[in-house]
């Protein structure tokens, strides 16, 4: 998507350019000075570079893969706010050198070409590793912020693709560009785009529970602010601002962006070139002339000015294997980063042995250490038990076993942080019971899980049932004209009418479970029977599909619309009085989604129509009101969360609508590969952030 892209894009089109015109000096001096063996110690450096800096970005991957969710926060903000540092010294530096930067790369070849190979190879590498590195962490950290990788990485690539194109132009002499004003705008943009990666960064570190305030929220938006808009998409992906963001964002945010911004257009106002008094002589152009200087490749001949020494001739040194020094600055970054990963992944800590029973919960537990343990509870009673280890004060949880049955063991994994901690123990009959409680000093915060209870999920239960009557009530009416339609032979209409209904259906995803049989005779595929789509049992939506878009006639299909608007009246009377569990409202919330992916997103459900992706939103529309209901429950447990799940909404619905074209859909089987790609990919993301739903809003056992 082009709004995580475009930030990317930006500091690989500048970062690129300035690694580029470095390049393009250094060459175009040696060419000048007739070293042109010297070129093979240029492009080393460069490689070795470029190793340095895919190292940098496979230890910082890796890395964070290997922390606990907390450490995880508090390591990307830590380097979100390391990277607003880099990128704030690149723009000032770039925007103050760029007059003097051809002079700065002249005198240090000049230098290294009275010395050896290895001074040269120093000076590119140094020249370029600097922005190399700059641009790993840059990427890393927008990557982050995007919760995926594919939109960072491929804006970054078009960048550079265009800064090597740039450079080749200048340094060919097809292409002149004024570099100050280049710069100077880009800068501008870059200093807002640093400052949503500060807010970003500084949530990131509330969440890890480096900072304080987590939960001091400035404003929340999420209640009237649309996600799916193209103006929100825009706005959360290019510049980091979410429809809720706390107090300390909203400070880090607009500081940042009033002190730099001011600095840097006021450094801009002092560089500008001043106009020279009549009768002096001066260059014609003069900022285009000194941001071409700094471009060099396209005032080559100047090169000559710097006096550089022709080339000496020197005694012939013992050749060693051309390959042998670009494999070795490939592989030495290579095998350092591997060592680094290797040695910054945490070591198991050996497990501790609790014992559980429905007398004596907690048996054999003691303070453990922070970081992240591994408990292997052991049960020593006679009954099935559920575990958790908990705050007591709060009854927050922090990691759980459920149904563990006497006389068996099993590992709980969870993450120690400063608190404190006990075991609960809760029989399949009895009393629940608790441990003595242990304290744990250092080692940061860790965020647990605030249980719900049924009374909790109540509310949001009586707004969904409330939003299925409606919905159920609207499609009584919508397959009564269905039905008519079809018994007055006017199968166009019917046609669009069947589409209506079924989209309606199709966003009450949530109930399905609670519809019990109706779900199979309104909504039931042809899968599993014996003779398919032929099949007796062959009923519902899909059934009147088939014969719509297969040619049968008016007559053939009267019974069975008939029979979906009877089924359908069913469902709406026993509605009401059907048991509708509350905890299958957070696993709904995950379980639409993966129905979507299966059967939609595949066209398995496809009986002529093509209107899969219709479905596939109205799929969506059903999530995002699910989202809706339970929105209060998420925001006090996992505020990160909803806003990462909208953008995701988002993001899914973009890719949607593109598909819709006035009333028909693009059928999934004529979908281009990669757009395809592109909607699967964005399903999935959105499924695996929705994933900590069920465990965040999930009824436990407290007695």
């Amino acid at each position: 998507m082009w709004d995580d892209a475009f930030p990317s894009f930006l500091i690989g089109l500048r970062e690129g350019l300035e690694a580029g015109l470095i390049v393009s000096i250094l060459v175009a001096t040696l060419v000048r000075a007739g070293a042109r063996s010297r070129l093979p110690q240029v492009w080393t450096g460069v490689l070795a570079a470029i190793a340095l800096a895919l190292s940098f970005g496979a230890v910082l991957t890796f890395t964070a893969a290997s922390l606990s969710a907390t450490a995880q926060e508090a390591f990307g903000g830590t380097l979100s706010v390391i990277a607003v540092a880099f990128v704030t010294a690149m723009v000032f530096w770039m925007r103050r050198s760029a007059p003097s930067l051809s002079g700065e790369i002249k005198d240090k070849v000049t230098g290294a070409l009275g010395m050896g190979a290895g001074v040269l190879v120093a000076t590119s590498f140094l020249a370029v590793g600097r922005e190399g590195l700059e641009t790993a962490l840059f990427l890393w950290t927008t990557a982050q912020a995007a919760g995926e990788s594919a939109g960072p990485l491929t804006g970054a690539a078009i960048g550079l693709v265009l800064a090597a194109a740039l450079c080749w132009g200048l340094y060919r002499r097809v292409l002149r560009i004024n570099l100050t004003k280049f710069f100077t705008a880009t800068g501008a943009v870059l200093i807002v785009i640093a400052a949503g990666v500060l807010g970003y960064g500084l949530r990131d570190l509330q969440e890890g529970g480096v900072l304080p305030a987590r939960t001091s929220y400035a404003f929340d938006l999420s209640g009237s602010v649309d996600a799916g808009a193209w103006y929100s998409t825009l706005v959360q992906g290019v510049l980091n601002l979410t429809p809720t963001m706390t107090v300390l964002q909203v400070l880090g945010y607009g500081g940042y962006l009033a002190v730099v911004m001011t600095l840097f257009v006021r450094g801009v106002r002092d560089t500008a070139p001043r106009r020279v008094p009549t009768g002096v002589p001066t260059r014609v152009g003069t900022e285009t002339a000194e941001s071409a200087e700094s471009a060099e490749a396209t005032e080559a001949s100047e090169a000559t000015e710097a006096g550089l020494p022709a080339a000496q001739p020197t005694q012939a040194p013992r050749r060693r294997p051309a390959w042998l020094v670009p494999v070795a600055v490939v592989t030495v970054p290579a095998l350092i980063a591997g060592g680094a990963i290797v040695l910054g992944r945490p070591k198991p800590a050996a497990a501790e042995t609790v014992a559980v029973s429905d007398k004596e919960c907690g048996k054999g537990f003691s303070a453990p250490k922070p970081g992240r343990q591994t408990f292997q509870m052991h049960n020593t009673g006679d009954k099935t038990s559920e575990v958790y280890l908990v705050d007591p004060a709060t009854n927050a949880v922090y990691g759980e076993v459920e149904g563990l049955a006497p006389g068996t063991t099993r590992a709980l994994v969870a993450t120690v942080a400063g608190g404190t901690y006990a075991w609960r123990c809760v029989p399949s009959s009895g009393p629940a019971v608790t441990s003595k409680a242990v304290r744990v000093s250092g080692g940061g915060t860790k965020q647990a899980v605030v249980p719900v209870s049924e009374q909790d999920l109540s509310g949001p239960l009586r707004q969904y049932r409330s939003y299925v009557d409606k919905g159920l009530a609207t499609l009584v009416g919508q397959t009564r004209t269905l039905a008519a339609d079809i018994k007055g032979g006017h199968l166009g209409k019917a046609r669009t009418d069947w589409l209506t209904a079924h989209l309606t259906y199709s966003s009450l995803g949530a109930a399905y479970g609670t519809f019990e049989d109706f779900d199979q005779k309104i909504n039931g595929r042809a899968d599993g029977l014996p003779d398919g789509v032929h099949d007796k049992d062959f009923a519902g939506f899909h059934r009147v599909e088939y014969g719509l878009w297969h040619g049968e006639s008016a007559a053939s299909l009267t019974a069975p619309a008939q029979q979906l608007a009877t089924e359908v009246e069913g469902l709406r009377k026993a509605f009401p009085h059907q048991d509708f569990d509350p905890s299958d409202l957070p696993l709904r919330a995950h379980e639409i989604l993966e129905n979507t992916l299966q059967f939609e997103l595949t066209g398995d459900t496809d009986e002529g129509s093509g209107t899969n992706l219709a479905t596939a939103d109205a799929n969506l529309a059903g999530t995002r009101e699910l989202l809706t209901v339970l929105r209060p429950l998420l925001t006090t447990r996992a505020p990160h969360l909803l806003p990462t799940v909208d953008a995701d909404v988002a993001r899914l619905q973009t890719l949607l609508d593109a598909a819709r074209h006035g009333s028909t859909w693009t059928p999934v089987a004529q979908l281009g590969a990669t757009v395809r790609a592109q909607v699967n990919g964005a399903t999935g993301q959105l499924l695996e952030d929705l994933s900590p739903v069920p465990d965040l809003l999930e009824i436990r056992k407290s007695a």
